[in-house]
């Protein structure tokens, strides 16, 4: 009974208590925190693909130069267009996959020549898209162009079942055409 009393007393004792707390909530706290800054990056890199995708189809919406007929830019300067963006926000345009989810949208009458969607640089660019299928009586019908890419993200999460996963971000916008 003497030796259960020197036992009891250490093991009820609080010396080392704050150490092992610490030592199980501060790795949870730290995949919490990789956590947040590995989807904000995502999630960055998401807004940015989608406003290079924005500015691409208006670029491939506008008329390069009022008089001479030249009514689309070529869909080389819509692919700079949308390089120079990503290179803003420091995301390497040359990751780019093939586009596996491009558009099939309905086309504007009259129809369009073969080869309305083309893909250049992994982008794919619909000209003389409709816009707004569903357009009733009272809405006239929109024609304009679709641009569509894809850009993967891999996580970072050590000790997850996130880690080294990799996702597809997709990126599409439209634009109706000016004359």
């Amino acid at each position: 009974m003497t030796q259960r009393k020197p036992i009891t007393r250490r093991l009820a004792s609080t010396d080392g208590a704050e150490i092992a707390e610490a030592a199980l909530v501060l790795p949870l706290v730290f995949m919490l925190l990789l956590g947040t800054v590995w989807f904000g990056r995502a999630f960055n890199i998401y807004s940015t693909i989608q406003q290079a995708a924005q500015q691409g189809a208006i670029t491939a919406a506008r008329s390069t130069c009022g008089t001479c007929g030249n009514f689309n830019a070529a869909d080389a300067t819509v692919v700079k267009t949308i390089k120079a963006v990503m290179q803003a926000s420091s995301i390497d345009p040359a990751q780019i996959p093939v586009n596996t989810n491009a558009p099939a949208p309905t086309f504007c009458t009259p129809p369009p020549p073969d080869g309305a969607c083309k893909t250049t640089g992994n982008i794919t660019i619909c000209r003389n898209a409709l816009l707004n299928p569903t357009a009733g009586k009272t809405q006239p019908q929109q024609c304009g162009v679709i641009v569509s890419f894809q850009y993967p993200f891999q996580f970072y999460l050590p000790f997850t079942s996130l880690n080294m996963q990799k996702i597809i971000l997709s990126a599409q916008a439209q634009s109706r055409m000016e004359n």
